[in-house]
């Protein structure tokens, strides 16, 4: 019999009445298929300016952030520029960004649909591999990605 590990969420193994044979299933969408779905999975890394309005306004590098919004929005754009430019996305990272990501250069590892919240898991999914976001607003702060898989 088929194994359920390694399916990307909603999918799941049934066995066809008619021909006893395994098939896979998304509970969400309702779709059935013969073929194994393959994980739909990214990679990236990001640049995390934390504000006074974020969920949690504090980081590893200050217990209290006083920021405001724009301020962080104008950090985030500096720091895109500098990138741009040519500056080690990594190193700015370790440096600047407000997550614990920063030790891993900004690294978030892995993760799939439903993992991040919406706005960062809409902006990663809409880059091409190698590709910079725009700034990206989500109840953590403001981000930018770059998407690595």
């Amino acid at each position: 019999m088929a194994s359920n590990e390694d399916l990307p969420p909603g999918w799941v193994v049934k066995t066809s009445r008619s021909n006893d044979k395994p098939y896979y299933y998304n509970t969400n969408t309702k779709e059935s298929r013969w073929e194994r779905p393959k994980p739909d999975n990214v990679r990236a890394s990001h640049i995390l300016a934390k504000h006074n309005k974020s969920r949690r306004p504090s980081s590893w590098k200050q217990a209290t952030i006083t920021r405001s919004k724009a301020e962080a929005l104008k950090m985030i754009k500096e720091f895109r520029e500098r990138i741009v430019n040519g500056e080690d996305f990594a190193m700015i990272a370790k440096l600047e960004s407000d997550c614990g990501s920063a030790k891993n250069g900004g690294d978030l590892g892995e993760f799939g649909r439903g993992a991040m919240q919406k706005p960062f898991e809409d902006a990663t999914y809409a880059l091409e591999v190698g590709e910079l976001s725009q700034p990206v607003d989500t109840d953590s702060g403001i981000h930018i990605i770059l998407r690595t898989k």
